[in-house]
């Protein structure tokens, strides 16, 4: 596989794995890591920093005309009109990293006019690479991954991470939570939403979803679940997810079932015109204000995405219809919407 690698893959490769050798440098002596507090429970330490600024340095040195939006720096390198963004996380995990609980990772994933192309996340503890390309398939150290194949929600295993962040609503949090868990085989908080997605990918686990993410946050995994064959989007089942800061994600199944538990739960329920919506979170307080359109219209995109109509209309009934351990669980009264589903390649593709 290495020798067919998009060139820009490649770089985004060799980007990960130095910034990843800073961070198992520092894991050595991880109380020595100066430590600064952005918020509460938020926190930045100097391997995000030197990590963040070895993956701009490796980037900008092969592509100096991108553009570059990552967690600590924001938009201020790069090119600020380019179609080419790269999406950078440095550690995804840094609350993790600082206790030295070894779950976090690189992210860095390369926005195209919009869409997201190149995706890399490497998991520095473990040596695990996972990579991926549109149209390409997805990969793990070099080996071809899918998502799970379960169908029923009280078999899965599903990831989550929980709010930690001044204003989080953790009672609305903890309801969302109690619908899931009384459903499923069980739900894990890991720490690293990026490293979620990928084990999503992978068929690790067989759902995520969280509200409060950034796109550095999901860029990457995004399109490693969408090339293992998985579906992702906000909790209404939208694939304009990216900014809206709700995500879910999964096998087709396990996703639609999901979203059909989850859209009620939904800052957007209700809300007919997707396009308001993305300018809305662009112009108001709080926008991100990022250098590349919040999501295209996946209506455009008849080349390589067939509409699934059935999965979200299904997925609430189902999902209270799996659920033989809470018999009085009823389905959102909301129907979700419809979901996009991005063609998976075959399995020869290189």
């Amino acid at each position: 596989m290495s020798s067919n690698l998009h060139p820009m893959l490649n770089v985004a490769i060799k980007a990960a794995r130095a910034a990843g050798a800073i961070i198992n440098r520092a894991a050595l002596d991880v109380e020595s890591v100066r430590v600064s507090q952005k918020q509460i429970n938020d926190f930045v330490t100097e391997v995000d920093q030197a990590a963040e600024q070895v993956i701009i340095e490796t980037l900008l040195g092969a592509y100096p005309g991108h553009g570059i939006l990552a967690e600590e720096s924001g938009s201020t390198h790069g090119a600020q009109d380019s179609e080419f963004v790269w999406i950078i996380d440095p550690l995804d995990g840094t609350t993790n990293f600082i206790h030295g609980f070894p779950v976090y990772c690189v992210s860095i994933a390369l926005s195209v006019r919009g869409r997201i192309e190149q995706a890399v996340i490497y998991d520095p503890s473990r040596n695990d690479l996972f990579t991926a390309t549109k149209g390409r398939g997805a990969y793990l150290n070099e080996r071809r991954i899918r998502v799970s194949k379960r169908t029923r929600l009280q078999e899965s295993l599903i990831s989550t991470g929980f709010p930690f962040r001044p204003g989080d609503n953790l009672q609305h949090y903890l309801q969302i939570m109690g619908e899931v868990m009384q459903r499923t085989a069980g739900v894990r908080r890991p720490g690293a939403a990026a490293l979620d997605l990928a084990y999503v990918a992978a068929g690790f686990s067989d759902g995520f979803f969280e509200t409060g993410l950034q796109p550095w946050d999901v860029a990457a995994g995004s399109l490693l679940v969408t090339e293992a064959g998985g579906l992702i989007g906000n909790f209404t089942g939208e694939s304009d997810f990216l900014h809206q800061r709700e995500c879910v994600a999964g096998n087709p199944r396990i996703y639609g079932l999901l979203v059909g538990i989850l859209n009620k739960h939904s800052k957007f329920a209700g809300v007919d015109d997707k396009r308001s919506v993305a300018r809305a979170l662009r112009s108001g307080p709080g926008a991100p204000g990022t250098p590349f359109d919040v999501a295209p219209d996946l209506a455009d995109d008849t080349a390589d995405a067939t509409v699934l109509g059935s999965a979200a209309e299904t997925g609430a009934s189902e999902a209270a219809a799996d659920d033989t351990a809470d018999p009085s669980a009823t389905a959102p009264a909301t129907p979700p919407r419809r979901l996009t589903r991005i063609r998976k390649p075959a399995d020869g593709a290189a």
